[in-house]
């Protein structure tokens, strides 16, 4: 095949269609990549902040626009999609604001009659492959730090979202950014595969499933390059007996659903203390009565649908099977009329009476289903949080912000929230466990995976 096509969840209808880059198309942008490499990193760091800056504003002009294509390419709802926009200035900014002190040389202290320090330097050409879900903030947690740093970038997006590679590369262009350092590439996967393993390219970060970060690693091996992988998730949250219940369930659910639950760091179980249960469920469940299912391009949908029918038959499957073996579906889904089977559009559900033996509550899901299971200590809910093979963020809500800092002590996880969820603070590190990947990005710490250190060690005195 070589033309991408883009079925919008919304209708079916082939929304964005475009050539997949030839092989002498790829060759032509990895040497264009080098060479303009080469130039970038010599030029300061305050005009490549500068650069930056600019660029995101450009980003930020097309707000609206860019909230209608993600409404038709990937289906969340028009009214959520300017918030992504929002995000990715607030990660841009951040780094940007740290990129002096990030990539500043290491002093090492004095030694008479020696000059000694370690140089962060660019690693020369990196690969961004970005997933759908969160198209432009996956992305922007490694395309900025990156340019920054002093690296060419090559992005390549999901064949769900291409425009979103054109609008991000179009932005740093009408900002000045010099021709080679940001360019994007249409591919398929045999020919993403055979681009990490270009000799040219020296970094490859990449978002999506962990099956698709296996072929990552995989492409590279041997190449002794650095990775970053970030992957799935199946994310937990205990609510404790001493929770702000009303705050937990809106906390909570909105975790749980938003953007139809596809979102690696969303909440996929939620494990609550018998002393607060039932009222968790009663206003748990009466509040996913309230979403609206509808075409994302309306206004007034608060739940779009996912972005393919086979997703959502694969989050349907889950809920036949846990309801098979007792769980309890509290949610009917007769209450949203345009859930139909072969469809993306998917009712929200609620189940309860779960366990581990279900695969609802072990095997990510992504998509809007939720599990909510009794515990009767902290010990038996740290036990449950940690029953995983993925481990990107956790949540506990408690009004003890101590005992809840201990347990979170305990929990296997990259991020640790107390009494809020499915948010990533630029100044933190945003990194996983087990197989949720492994590298870093955002923060300061980012800055880490996108450079090489250089030791300077010289003799001043003979």
């Amino acid at each position: 095949m070589t033309t991408l096509k883009t079925i919008s969840p919304i209708d079916g209808s082939v929304y964005v269609e475009r050539p997949y880059a030839s092989a002498a198309q790829v060759q032509a942008t990895l040497a264009a990549a080098v060479a303009a490499q080469a130039s970038w990193k010599k030029v300061p760091l305050s005009e490549r902040k500068a650069l930056c800056a600019a660029a995101i504003e450009c980003f930020a002009a097309h707000k609206d626009k860019i909230a209608e294509e993600l409404s038709w390419m990937m289906g969340r709802p028009i009214r959520y999609g300017a918030g992504e926009v929002n995000g990715v200035v607030e990660r841009a900014s951040y780094m940007i604001s740290i990129a002096d002190e990030a990539l500043k040389p290491v002093d090492v202290g004095d030694k008479p009659g020696f000059q000694r320090y370690i140089k962060r330097e660019p690693l020369g050409v990196a690969l961004i492959i970005a997933p759908w879900n969160y198209p432009y903030l996956t992305a922007i947690n490694s395309v900025v730090p990156a340019i920054l740093a002093g690296n060419s970038v090559i992005i390549k997006h999901s064949a769900q979202t291409p425009l979103c590679a054109e609008r991000l590369v179009a932005a740093f262009t009408e900002a000045g950014l010099p021709p080679g350092v940001f360019q994007y590439l249409h591919l398929n996967h045999a020919d993403t595969e055979a681009l990490i393993k270009a000799p040219e390219v020296n970094y490859v970060a990449f978002t999506g499933s962990v099956p698709g970060g296996a072929m990552v690693e995989q492409a590279a091996a041997g190449r002794f390059i650095p990775v970053g992988l970030e992957l799935g998730g199946k994310d937990p949250a205990y609510v404790r007996a001493d929770a702000d219940i009303a705050h937990a369930v809106d906390t909570a659910i909105d975790g749980a659903f938003f953007n139809s639950g596809q979102s690696c760091c969303g909440i996929e179980r939620i494990y609550v203390h018998e002393a607060v249960y039932d009222e968790f469920v009663e206003k748990a469940v009466a509040m996913v009565k309230t979403y609206t299912l509808g075409r994302s391009d309306d206004p007034q949908t608060t739940l779009g649908p996912v972005v393919k029918a086979s997703a959502a038959e694969f989050v349907r499957e889950q809920i036949r099977e846990a309801v098979a073996q007792g769980a309890v579906a509290r949610i009917d889904p007769a209450l949203f009329p345009l859930d139909q089977p072969g469809t993306p559009y998917l009712a929200p559900q609620v189940l309860t009476d779960v366990n581990h033996s279900m695969r609802v509550m072990t095997e990510e899901s992504f998509g809007p289903v939720v599990g909510i299971q009794k515990v009767s200590s902290d010990e038996e809910a740290l036990a449950l949080m940690n029953d995983s093979d993925l481990g990107l963020t956790a949540v506990i809500f408690t009004g003890d912000i101590e005992a809840g800092i201990a347990l979170g002590e305990q929990v296997n996880t990259g991020t640790f929230f107390i009494n809020r969820c499915d948010y990533l603070d630029p100044a933190l590190a945003w990194t996983g466990v087990k197989n949720s990947g492994r590298g870093c990005s955002l923060s300061k710490v980012g800055y880490e995976s996108l450079t090489r250190p250089k030791s300077f060690h010289i003799k001043t005195t003979i």
